[in-house]
């Protein structure tokens, strides 16, 4: 009787529902084995396509219908797993067997159903989790081709601090990708650009059609505040997934590049710490010391500040991270673009499939709460194969700032050149290439 309940236990253990078949209800057993065997060949299917169909792979776990089928099955099968181990103890007629064996026969049993079952809640809190992201951030619109092979998305960095009325966007970038390789270039715009030009066809060329030209109370950043006070110039920004002034953005990042810009992402830098806090902070190559918090003296000298950023390789947490991109004191704008364009690479570099795994339900929570899109849950997939393909490339970056670019008086036609030969190379190098 020891023998037989040693068996029974760690049959089921290994096989569910055999100790059923062997000593107990061999439909409940017969049932349990054909979905023990479903399971580990779905398994074993998404093993396979990980490696040799990525892109199906993660169209499928980006898709909100089919994680909520996984997070039914898993529960299913953790209360099929549960009955199966407390009936195999009852056939294992654990008081029959020897007296010092039944603790340790009870014990293994017990300790595999809270393995077996803990794994299972795991899973089912990162597929909930998941599920739940994509839901809220995402949007449910349709599949969207590349613009002349490249996806462009804007990215706003919105900071309403406690200085501002409302939010206002403190970095403006845009990220060209590759639609086949995920080769990237971030392409930076300095927030203090003026003259702005509207395309024929914008709602802001009707107000402005010599470009945004009112001086220095008309800089590229305050098109955003603009749209929010004018959102009839943009009625159906908040049915597909966008505001007045994200609309407003895009259209002034579209004149002053000609780029199509596809997506937005808008990031409130006000939780943006909690993000990086939950990748396990940013590895940056701090090349000049800088301050956090604090204020500036009559020579723009950082005062009474809170700690500093060392100068070397350091890992930084949101909180450094965060005051590292925005410190003011002691530097200007484009060194702050400069930095905050370090911070995005630094995240792009670890938003690896390995490291979002370990941290995934703390990534999507604080996503939820800092990231606001238009990119639609079925390009999911795409994106997520694009940007591990992205990790073979360094990432280039333009940044239309001085010296380079004139901010009050821009030479437009000339910054689309240099937008347009980061994005697709020179002549010359095509020709080369070819």
């Amino acid at each position: 009787m020891t023998r037989r309940a040693w068996w029974l236990v760690a049959l089921n253990v290994f096989v569910p529902g055999s100790a059923q078949i062997l000593a107990g209800s061999r439909k409940l057993g017969r049932f349990a084995v054909v979905v023990t065997t479903l399971f580990w060949a779905l398994a074993i299917l998404a093993f396979v396509s990980f490696f040799w169909f990525r892109e199906l792979f993660l169209a499928a776990v980006t898709n909100a219908i089919v994680l909520a089928v996984i997070e039914v099955v898993l529960i299913a099968y953790v209360v099929l797993w549960i009955v199966l181990a407390v009936d195999s103890l009852r056939l294992a007629q654990v008081k029959r067997a020897s007296v010092g064996a039944r603790p340790f026969v009870v014990a293994f049993s017990l300790i595999a159903l809270v393995a077996y079952s803990g794994v299972a809640v795991a899973a089912v809190n990162i597929v909930d989790s998941a599920r739940s992201t994509i839901t809220e951030v995402f949007t449910s619109a349709d599949y969207a081709p590349p613009t002349d092979g490249r996806y462009n998305i804007l990215l706003l960095g919105g900071d309403a601090g406690p200085d501002r009325v409302g939010l206002r966007p403190d970095s403006i970038s845009i990220a060209s990708v590759d639609a086949e390789t995920g080769e990237t270039t971030l392409i930076g715009i300095p927030r203090n650009l003026e003259l702005i030009p509207f395309v024929e066809g914008s709602p802001l060329y009707q107000d402005f059609p010599s470009g945004y030209d009112c001086g220095d109370e008309c800089l590229i950043s305050y098109l955003y505040t603009y749209g929010e006070e004018h959102p009839e110039l943009y009625p159906d920004a908040e049915a597909n997934d966008s505001s007045a002034g994200v609309e407003a953005m895009r259209d002034a990042v579209e004149g002053v590049t000609g780029l199509d810009l596809q997506y937005y992402v808008l990031i409130d830098m006000q939780g943006f710490d909690d993000l990086i806090d939950a990748l396990g902070g940013v590895v940056i190559n701090v090349t000049e010391r800088q301050p956090i918090g604090g204020d500036e003296d009559e020579f723009g000298q950082p005062i009474n500040v809170d700690g500093w950023v060392e100068v070397g390789e350091q890992r930084l947490g949101g909180w450094e991270a965060l005051w590292y991109a925005r410190a003011r004191h002691g530097s200007n704008d484009y060194d702050r673009m400069l930095r905050q364009r370090e911070v995005q690479e630094a995240i792009l570099r670890q938003f690896e499939p390995a490291n979002i795994l370990t941290k995934f339900r703390t990534v999507a929570d604080a996503g939820k709460q800092v990231v606001t899109t238009d990119i639609p849950s079925v390009m999911l997939g795409l994106f997520t194969e694009l940007a591990s393909s992205a990790q073979d490339f360094p990432i280039a970056t333009l940044e239309l700032s001085p010296p380079t670019i004139d901010v009050g008086n821009p030479d437009y036609d000339h910054i689309r050149e240099l937008v347009a030969e980061s994005v697709v190379g020179t002549p010359d190098a095509e020709s080369e290439s070819e």
